[in-house]
């Protein structure tokens, strides 16, 4: 087999370029029509690849591309996820090439999309076209569920999931839109944090006020906000908001154990970042803390004149986004409600707040000693040489836990991308030796059923 994918890698990376070139953002409305472009490019490579079924279903927003091959009797079903939708591409002056013009450099393939998802991805299609090559059929039943909106939190897959639990059952959902722990070492994700993400504004006057004729006097909306926002974490960086870790597991020796045994390299870590240090919930070391323990973070403030020049005024109005990546049993919406309290019960003298909601999901947590997992590992250490490590990570993708809890079936998450390929960054890329090695591994694993 790895003779075959490398007689075919150009002809791959060619065919990847062309997935790539298509700007299927799906967050922004001016680009509509790429995304549905990049639906019929997938579904287009579904059909030469002998895959049945092939459809391009509409929903409220972006559209699901779904394709199937059922002929293996008696054999497991494994129903692919991903998507083929990409973050914007700003600060485009950041990008050393165009985002949508692929360019290979050092064995690196540079492109939006092109670890997140596309590359990764595409994976897929070509690994069950060497195999249907191989044989005329492939060794287990397949499916694919392909999206186009989980850059901006699926909001409609799970009602999607939830209207065809029979068109989708299968034994296992694999996705590939992960990464390795480092290069060389890959890594079976075996949990993900949830999320909720929220804005709050602040208002005080009817209008921005002259500061020398009411500063002084009345409230500024900018310092309430302020005050508002530190109320939310105590000097130990613990979150402040009562019955906010209702549902947080104890952190156990074996969890620790597990968590402590991905490898960190702490001063490098910080080197890179350019921090002279750390900052978190004290008593927990920085991977339980990015892993498993619960966060809310302030993620951009507005308000007031900040443009070039000066505005002497009494701001009337500011607000804050903010998000939480929560774990265990923690209820999004409880969580949510928790924090609306405790901002209410927290506002100064004079001021309004207003509360939206934008998203959420929950946690979600995989037994790595299934065996739909334990033949995925199989299946890297056959390729990699290395047996993977399971990480905690401290991301989410809601859908993840839509598919484990609607379909009740272990949701394996195969990446093979690397940290460092700048996802949702400027120069994104994509290592080929994982495109290729990824391809072989996908083989091995589906030949193991």
């Amino acid at each position: 087999m790895e003779k075959r994918i490398a007689l075919h890698k150009e002809e791959y990376i060619e065919q990847l370029k062309d997935f790539l070139r298509i700007p299927s953002i799906s967050t922004i409305k001016e680009h509509k029509k790429d995304v549905v472009k990049a639906a019929e490019w997938l579904a287009e490579s579904l059909r030469k690849i002998n895959m049945e079924n092939v459809e391009i279903i509409e929903t409220e927003g972006h559209p699901v591309v779904y394709a199937d091959w059922l002929h293996a009797e008696g054999k497991p079903t494994v129903l692919i996820y991903g998507h083929y939708d990409v973050q914007p591409v700003e600060p485009l002056d950041l990008w050393d090439s165009p985002p949508f013009e692929p360019v290979v450099k050092d064995d690196k393939i540079y492109a939006r999309g092109a670890t997140d998802d596309k590359g990764q991805l595409f994976i897929h299609v070509k690994a069950l076209e060497l195999l249907m090559d191989e044989n005329g059929e492939l060794p287990v039943n397949v499916k694919f569920c392909i999206e186009g909106e989980e850059e901006q939190a699926s909001p409609n897959l799970p009602p999607f999931i939830e209207q065809n639990q029979e068109r989708l059952a299968c034994d296992a959902v694999v996705i590939s839109d992960t990464s390795f722990i480092e290069e060389g070492q890959p890594a079976i994700c075996t949990s993900l944090r949830g999320a909720l993400a929220m804005e709050l504004t602040v208002t005080t006057a009817n209008s921005d006020l002259h500061s020398g004729v009411y500063g002084g006097g009345v409230p500024n909306a900018v310092h309430q906000l302020v005050r508002i926002l530190d109320s939310l974490h105590d000097q130990d960086g613990k979150v402040a908001v009562e019955g906010f870790y209702d549902g947080v597991p104890e952190l156990t020796d074996e969890l620790k154990q597990e968590v402590a045994a991905i490898p960190f390299d702490k001063e490098k870590t910080k080197e890179q970042l350019g921090l002279d240090d750390f900052y978190g919930e004290q008593g927990f070391t920085f991977q339980e803390q990015t892993g498993i323990r619960p966060t809310l973070e302030i993620n951009g403030m507005k308000g007031g004149f900040a443009d070039e020049g000066f505005k002497t005024i009494v701001p009337c109005q500011a607000n804050a986004k903010m998000s939480c990546r929560l774990v265990g049993d923690q209820d999004p919406q409880y969580v949510y409600d928790k924090i609306q309290q405790h901002i209410e019960a927290n506002k100064p003298a004079g001021t309004r707040v207003e509360m939206v909601q934008y998203l959420k999901a929950k946690p979600v947590s995989l037994n790595s000693n299934t065996p739909m997992i334990t033949k995925a590992a199989d299946a890297y250490e056959s390729v990699y040489g290395k047996r993977p490590l399971f990480p905690k990570e401290g991301g989410s993708i809601p859908i993840v836990e839509v598919f484990s809890r609607v379909l009740d079936v272990p949701v394996v998450m195969m990446g093979f991308g690397l940290p460092s390929e700048n996802l949702h960054a400027p120069n994104e890329h994509f290592h080929l030796e994982n495109f290729t090695k990824g391809i072989e591994t996908v083989c091995k694993y589906l030949k193991s059923f």
